[in-house]
């Protein structure tokens, strides 16, 4: 019994070649150990699985995430069609004002995101179709330019949509409105304000890059759509850099180009240290340019355009000027009715064209001409030089940011307010060399356009004149001659014409500025003769306006007031003080307050009635204000009871005047303003002089230099028929 144990212990301990791969070890910490060989085959499986099952995942992620981003893009449409065509139109029934101002460029944003869903479904591929991948790629690099244009207006007027909301939260009931309104028409999205929808574009557009950056994360480097893919994330980015660049632009320029009126108190009150300071160094900037003590920074470029816009904005402040004044003749002319008055032609045909002429031309051709005129030509060229004022403006801002930068351009480390100094003169300098060119060839053309416009309207004017004139071609004088000959006359005329209007213009204007000389009161008549007889009339002069005198020997006269001058000059030689004679006292006044007197010669009539005469018996002559009487109207052998003809005549009488202006100096006088009717009580005073009459004038009594009064006709209408 124990050989035989001990042979299987034996057995049990020797084992055999085959068992020596195995360790004696317990089952619960038993060990294989495979051949080398076998292990590698199966690691080498097991990395195939892996990189099998993960490229499986990384194409499930990317059909998840290109399913996401052709979702997300119709939802986004659908929820920006709901707010700018449901919601608008349920407030535009609120009679919201600005509204159209909070959906500016809406629609452009939704029609560039249609166009790319309108191309994904061209090419009839689901997400899940590799060559879906490839469409969206191409589609959305076929748009990208038209994606830009859309977004970048619309980022940068959000803070104007912003603003307006703002302004609509500040009336309570308006905006309780708007929010049931809001909620009405979308119920399923829960939306509270209009922003929540006015929003999603400028989400969207910073959304793009993150998108296609999570289809390129799950998509193989060796796919062969990946380069594809990569530039068009890369032009995703580039999108949203170049957008917000161009808000960054906006933004300085509306800052910049705003036109502001203030008064000088404004001004005052706006100023602090720092902007004095600030002024104050670009100042002495400006002066060290101007003595070369220091260089200015030379740009050539811009400077050519400077000088091209400010040539442009002189030639169209000037045919503005002109296109007014033209207008306001041409207003002028129309507002003369010729036509209104009788000027006795009766059988002068000639005449009688010219005023149908005449009419034709003011009531139908010429207003037609003015209407057009203003809306092609006036109202454009106004809204452009309106314009001019945001570009004036930014030069005029670069100038002085030009100035600050030149003082910190040398140095090597700048801090933070002079780095922002920095670039905002660099933003607003790139911003006019790149706007600037544009808007310089832009209002060229219109001005060019406007000047078309100008002469096609005149043109036309020429055409409907001439089929006016055709009319009345026979019936006028010198219409059978040649054109040359017709011409020539036609020339002739109106040389003859603007000679004699200069030389009315002449007249006149030697009228208008001759000197208003008023007449002398009685007082002033009696100092007139004194001072006349002393020192003679080349020696009188009146006073233009009062002097008061604050120095010894000055005199303090009225307005109006005669002296004679003794010396035109004072003890020290100071011509500006003259020596006068002021019918009593004698001492200076001011020169400049001098004008030597002129007599006013008047005839004032002493009855406020002129004596009508009898109508003299070869018949009346005819005016354009009185009736046709003709000669055989009268019968002087019927008897007087018998009426010949009922006369309607204007019988003339005269109304009194007051000529000047007079001040009261007494409560026995009363004081006159030019122009106003006098009734003239007696044309006496108490004394029975004439120099002084007692009138009444808006309900006051009192006496007035009768001299001051102006008997002017009137026509009025007799009580009873003459016969």
């Amino acid at each position: 019994m124990e050989d035989k144990v001990g042979a299987d212990r034996e057995s049990d301990a020797g084992g055999t070649e085959e068992d020596s791969a195995y360790l004696p070890v317990s089952p619960e910490s038993s060990v294989f150990v495979g051949d080398p060989e076998d292990d590698a085959f199966e690691r080498a499986a097991s990395e195939e699985l892996a990189a099998r099952e993960k490229s499986e995942r990384d194409a499930q992620r990317q059909c998840l995430a290109i399913e996401e981003l052709v979702h997300t893009e119709k939802n986004f449409v659908r929820l920006l069609q709901i707010c700018t065509c449901t919601i608008r139109s349920s407030l535009n029934k609120l009679q919201i004002p600005n509204l159209d101002s909070m959906f500016l460029y809406v629609e452009e944003v939704i029609a560039v995101s249609q166009r790319l869903l309108g191309l994904l479904d061209q090419r009839r591929v689901t997400p899940n179709d590799p060559l879906f991948l490839e469409t969206l790629c191409k589609a959305f690099l076929s748009l990208s330019a038209d994606i830009e244009s859309a977004y970048k207006e619309y980022l940068a007027n959000y803070n104007n949509v912003s603003a307006l909301e703002n302004s609509y939260k500040q009336k309570e009931a308006l905006w309780l409105e708007i929010i049931k309104v809001i909620k009405s028409s979308a119920p399923e999205v829960n939306a509270t304000s209009l922003s929540f929808f006015l929003v999603m574009p400028v989400q969207r557009i910073a959304r793009y890059p993150l998108l296609f950056q999570t289809i390129m994360k799950h998509t193989d480097p060796g796919h062969p759509v990946y380069p594809l893919l990569e530039h068009t994330a890369h032009t995703s980015i580039a999108l949203n850099c170049q957008i917000n660049e161009y808000k960054r632009f906006r933004e300085v320029a509306d800052k910049y180009k705003k036109t502001e009126t203030l008064t000088i108190r404004d001004k005052f009150n706006r100023l602090t240290s720092h902007s004095i300071a600030k002024k104050t160094a670009r100042l002495g900037q400006f002066i060290r340019h101007e003595t070369g003590i220091s260089p200015k920074i030379v740009d050539e470029e811009f400077d050519a355009l400077e000088g091209f816009f400010y040539l442009l904005e002189n030639g169209i402040a000037m045919l503005h000027e002109n296109v007014e004044t033209y207008l306001k003749h041409l207003q002028r002319f129309l507002s003369c009715r010729m036509e209104e008055f009788d000027f006795d032609m009766d059988g002068e045909k000639p005449a009688i064209c010219y005023k149908e002429i005449t009419t034709a031309l003011r009531q139908w051709i010429l207003p037609t001409f003015e209407k057009r005129m203003r809306l092609l030509v006036h109202k454009p060229l106004c809204a452009l030089k309106d314009l001019l004022a945001g570009p004036r403006n930014l030069i005029r801002k670069r100038l002085d940011k030009l100035l600050d930068y030149e003082r910190i351009d040398e140095k090597t480390t700048l801090n933070y307010d002079e780095q922002a100094v920095a670039n905002t003169y660099k933003t607003i300098n790139t911003l006019l060399l790149n706007e600037l060119p544009k808007f310089n060839g832009m209002a060229l053309d219109l001005l060019w356009n406007m000047l078309g416009a100008f002469s096609c309207l005149h043109k036309d004017l020429a055409e409907d004149m001439d089929q006016l004139f055709q009319g009345f071609a026979q019936q006028l004088p010198h219409s059978s001659l040649e054109p040359n000959a017709f011409w020539e006359w036609a020339e002739r005329m109106v040389l003859e014409g603007a000679r004699s209007l200069d030389s009315l213009c002449q007249d006149t204007e030697i009228h208008l500025n001759a000197p208003i000389v008023k007449p002398l009161s009685p007082g002033s008549q009696r100092r007139l003769k004194v001072l006349t007889d002393k020192h003679g009339f080349e020696k009188i002069y009146h006073l233009t306006g009062p002097v008061v005198g604050f120095r010894e020997l000055d005199l303090s006269l009225n307005k109006g007031d005669l002296v004679a001058v003794i010396s035109e000059m004072d003890t020290r030689g100071d011509r500006r003080r003259w020596l006068v004679d002021a019918g009593g006292p004698r001492g200076y006044v001011p020169s400049s307050k001098l004008l030597h007197y002129q007599p006013a010669a008047t005839d004032v009539p002493t009855s406020s009635h002129l004596t009508v005469s009898a109508m003299d018996r070869v018949g009346v002559r005819r005016h354009s204000h009185t009736p046709d009487i003709r000669r055989d109207s009268y019968s002087y052998d019927v008897p007087k009871s018998t009426p010949v003809r009922n006369l309607s005549m204007y019988m003339p009488r005269l109304q009194v005047f007051a000529g000047y202006d007079f001040t009261a100096r007494s409560s026995h006088e009363v004081s006159l303003r030019a122009g106003e009717p006098i009734n003239v009580l007696e044309p006496h005073d108490k004394k029975g002089s004439s120099d002084w009459s007692m009138v009444e004038v808006r309900g006051q009594r009192g006496y007035v230099p009768s001299n001051y009064l102006i008997a002017m006709p009137i026509t009025t209408k007799p009580s009873a028929p003459l016969y």
